[in-house]
């Protein structure tokens, strides 16, 4: 069996923040609403980064 790449306590932020994203309550660095789920769920992963829990590394796009 594989190791996780995020601890269960990180899965619990990413739930959190869609949560509050259905009930219209998220907001983005900017003050704006957030309405997308990709962006929600980045937002849950950042917040446990800066709590310092297990979550894998964030994707880097390919330099051309």
């Amino acid at each position: 069996m594989a190791a996780r790449k995020t601890s269960r306590s990180a899965s619990k932020d990413v739930k959190r923040a869609m949560h509050k994203r259905k009930r219209g309550t998220l907001k983005s660095g900017s003050g704006r609403k957030v309405t997308s789920r990709k962006q929600a769920v980045a937002i849950g992963l950042s917040e446990a980064r800066k709590k310092g829990k297990k979550v894998a590394l964030k994707k880097r796009r390919a330099s051309s």
